[in-house]
């Protein structure tokens, strides 16, 4: 299908979407207003999203229900499928109605959306994603005796899970995505990095895992061949330095400089490391893509070449 603009996956931060369900009522309205202005330029739209703080409260939640009634706990596949649903409909109703205040008539669909992991995967023998509720130390040790669960000091405010954050190999729902998006709509999907999933056959299996959601996006408009992959989040450009006297801020970034400082330890983990990473791994996939790194109100101004990072 011939397209005026171009196809770009977008994967909104948590600046985005806030911390709280107030909060996010409030983000989506201003993240509409930044998604709408692209969608009016004319450029073909997929939007995926973190779930951190919002699967971390439904993880607390069916905590506490199975805990008072005496009910086996939702796992932890399921509790992001929720948030995928949640905050998609947040999403999609925020920007549907932005559009239409601008004379668009655009259908916006949320997809729940699977994404295969390898169960042999490394990170699952060195789990690091703390998720849910804080422990004393005695109830860590109960939940590492009745549940298996890996769990350790957060910073003094106590015990937490962590599960493993394995590398995304498959959007299962891909399919989907392509056919909304043959029918003119913009999607919302691999929500919070996906539901991490392992084949057992023709059987999908939810896993206790979370899958970054920047790696997970950029799979997926790899599977898309989109144009641009877009990632959001708290800063205008990507810097070396960082925080130091010395700080650079980079514009133009050749992959193969990016790779190097990926090498060089300049960017952190769980921060802008995986965003970095993310970006590497699209433009790597086919000649002629970029990646942008930027704030998201300042999107626009991204595509159009006056801010942010962009790596090619």
């Amino acid at each position: 299908m011939k397209r005026n603009g171009k196809r770009l996956v977008i994967a909104l931060g948590g600046n985005a979407l806030g911390k709280t369900l107030p909060e996010q009522m409030k983000a989506v309205k201003l993240t509409a207003i930044a998604i709408a202005d692209l969608v009016e330029d004319g450029h073909e739209i997929i939007l995926s999203h973190g779930n951190g703080p919002q699967v971390g409260m439904l993880q607390i939640a069916m905590q506490e229900y199975a805990a008072k009634y005496q009910e086996p706990p939702a796992p932890l596949s399921v509790c992001v499928a929720m948030s995928q649903g949640y905050i998609g409909y947040d999403l999609q109703n925020a920007l549907r109605e932005e559009l239409i205040d601008r004379g668009i008539h655009k259908a916006v669909s949320t997809v729940l959306t699977q994404v295969r992991v390898n169960q042999n995967d490394p990170a699952f023998q060195a789990p690091t994603k703390p998720i849910g509720a804080f422990m004393t130390h005695a109830d860590a040790q109960e939940k590492v005796r009745e549940k298996g669960w890996t769990v350790v000091e957060d910073a003094g405010r106590g015990y937490r899970r962590v599960v493993a954050s394995p590398q995304p190999i498959e959007i299962m729902e891909i399919e989907t995505v392509q056919a909304l998006l043959n029918a003119g709509q913009i999607v919302v999907a691999a929500g919070g990095g996906g539901i991490p999933v392992v084949a057992e056959g023709h059987h999908l299996s939810g896993i206790g895992a979370v899958i970054d959601k920047d790696l997970a996006s950029a799979l997926m408009a790899d599977t898309l061949d989109a144009d641009t992959l877009i990632i959001l989040t708290a800063v205008e450009k990507v810097a070396i330095h960082f925080g130091k006297p010395d700080q650079t801020w980079l514009t133009d970034l050749p992959v193969a400089l990016a790779e190097r400082y990926l090498c060089e330890g300049h960017f952190a983990e769980g921060s802008m490391k995986p965003k970095v990473q993310a970006a590497v791994n699209f433009v790597r996939g086919k000649a002629g893509r970029t990646a942008l790194i930027t704030q998201l109100e300042r999107a626009r101004d991204g595509v159009r070449g006056l801010t942010g990072t962009t790596i090619h």
